[in-house]
């Protein structure tokens, strides 16, 4: 006998359910609370042992489990900022992923070390592009006869080795809120722009707001030889974007779009600028992390919002403003899986290690790189 497979029932707008639809912020296939009802109160108790010697900052998509005990929240620059900003922390904990914690180190002082709780918390898109790939790269435009020309830019969710290289090559990096000044300093800089390694915020910024059109943009892939393009093609375009994107982001669709408005009246579809470029022109609006934020704190009372972002954040809000509808824009609910390798249990161990007079999982940036890299972040934080 079989037993008839029932759907499974999510929570729509973060709070009761509506059997027509399935969109929410929650599902039946919940994060297990963490193991141990004791690590609470030893996260506590290591946290309070170590006092002003240690700083722990906690990236908007964390878990709320580890969230908890950040001393400052944020998106990952102005966490790197915040953390240069404590010279008397001996210890940095980044509850984040690798290249957060690389920015970090870069940024902060000598005496102070930078710690990640997992060093398996990387990050997809920062992966999708590799010191040697970009270099070949670069080659390749060389043989076009355009590197002189080209001025390389990079997000900020991209390797220190990547930032290093932008450095030296006389670039700069950008944020989701900035990279229009950036690509304006860019561009008064040299004719052309390779933008790396989110090849999404890069269309989106030169089409929406700087009034490229789509064909002024090429894609450089690295899998491909030459790129996968022409040397007429390199010449040709003014945006050179890498193959690059966020798997989180990445997910959303125009159907998404679609599918929303048909199910929620009046709704509001907002989108981080990582997100496909027919996913940002059918929304109502594009913004960074903070921005999205600001939008949700902003909001009208029983106004409806879809999220095109990551769920820990979109959840939060959701249950931060119950008198807003906050909703994840994919039907799917899916967290980002490198974020959420930093779990409580990591934190303890990182703490606990510290207060015991252990440092681990150290996160160091060779002088070299690093040296580069901050120029051209020293670059963005000079732009107009």
């Amino acid at each position: 006998m079989t037993t008839p497979v029932r759907d499974l029932p999510l929570l729509l707008l973060g709070s009761g359910s509506d059997p027509a639809s399935e969109r929410g912020v929650d599902c039946p296939g919940e994060l297990p609370p963490a193991s141990d009802p004791a690590l609470v109160e030893r996260a506590r108790a290591a946290k309070a042992a170590l006092g002003d010697r240690v700083f722990v900052l906690g990236h908007h998509y964390q878990r709320d489990e580890v969230i908890q005990f950040a001393d400052v929240t944020g998106d990952s620059f102005k966490l790197a900022q915040q953390a240069a900003a404590r010279p008397e922390a001996d210890y940095v904990v980044f509850c984040g992923v690798h290249f957060m914690a690389e920015s970090a180190d870069i940024l902060t002082a000598a005496h102070q070390r930078v710690i990640l709780p997992d060093l398996g918390a990387g990050c997809s898109m920062a992966d999708m592009a590799t010191f040697d790939q970009v270099e070949e790269c670069w080659d390749v435009l060389e043989d076009a006869g355009v590197a002189g020309d080209v001025v390389p830019v990079t997000y900020m969710n991209s390797s220190a080795d990547i930032k290093g290289f932008v450095g030296r090559h006389g670039g700069v990096v950008c944020t989701s809120s900035n990279a229009k000044r950036a690509l304006d300093w860019a561009y008064s800089k040299g004719k052309k722009v390779l933008f790396l390694p989110d090849q999404h915020l890069g269309r989106n910024t030169a089409v929406l707001e700087m009034g490229f059109s789509l064909d002024d943009c090429v894609v450089y892939s690295p899998h491909r030889r030459d790129g996968g393009l022409t040397p007429g093609q390199i010449r040709d375009a003014k945006m050179i974007l890498w193959r690059g994107h966020c798997s989180v982001h990445g997910r959303f669709t125009k159907e998404s779009v679609d599918d929303v408005r048909a199910r929620v009246p009046g709704v509001n579809v907002l989108v981080h600028p990582e997100c496909k470029h027919e996913v940002v022109t059918a929304a109502d609006e594009i913004g960074s992390t903070e921005y999205i934020i600001r939008a949700i704190e902003a909001a009208e009372p029983g106004s409806s919002w879809a999220i095109g972002t990551e769920l820990n954040l979109v959840r939060r809000l959701a249950n931060a403003h119950p008198d807003k509808n906050v909703m994840f824009l994919d039907k799917t609910v899916c967290y980002c899986s490198t974020m959420n390798r930093i779990d409580l249990p990591h934190l303890v161990l990182s703490l606990e290690s510290l207060a015991a007079g252990r440092v681990e999982n150290v996160i160091e940036v060779d002088p070299d790189t690093a040296r580069h890299a901050r120029a051209a972040l020293d670059q963005m934080l000079a732009l107009p």
